[in-house]
């Protein structure tokens, strides 16, 4: 029984810190005069980003990793990401299968496909979500 419990305990703490782990961004290349953001933003497809008005203003959203920005100027040519969505937390170790950003109506609808390791199918938690700001989002 005792060496169930320590098996069990050994499990659930790599899953607990597979969970956390997420890859930062690459950094910028020593003598960039951009920052790691704005080459990311530079390179991620259209698909994945969304330029336009939403609530009278010019919005600039843009997933990775299945997580939603707002992207920002920053200093120069540099941009500032702001975490606005990631979707629903789950317990175990998922990955990034599917995502998408996409507008009608003056509504953006961003798809988080995040499936658990080892399973198949998509998604975990809720998938969709939409937002007429790019700020406040609503489960669809």
């Amino acid at each position: 029984m005792m060496r169930l419990a320590r098996l069990f305990l050994i499990a659930f703490a790599t899953a607990s810190t597979l969970a956390g782990c997420d890859a930062a961004l690459e950094p910028a290349p020593p003598g960039s005069k951009l920052n790691a953001e704005a080459i990311a933003t530079r390179d991620t497809p259209p698909e994945h980003q969304f330029k336009g008005v939403l609530a009278g203003k010019p919005v600039h959203l843009l997933m990775h990793k299945c997580k939603v920005y707002m992207v920002e100027p920053a200093e120069g040519e540099n941009l500032k990401w702001t975490l606005v969505l990631e979707g629903d937390l789950y317990p175990l170790p998922t990955s990034c299968i599917r995502q998408s950003l996409t507008e009608s109506k003056g509504v953006v609808t961003a798809f988080i496909g995040r499936q658990a390791f080892g399973a198949g199918g998509c998604c975990t938690g809720t998938p969709e979500y939409r937002s007429r700001d790019g700020v406040n989002w609503k489960p669809r």
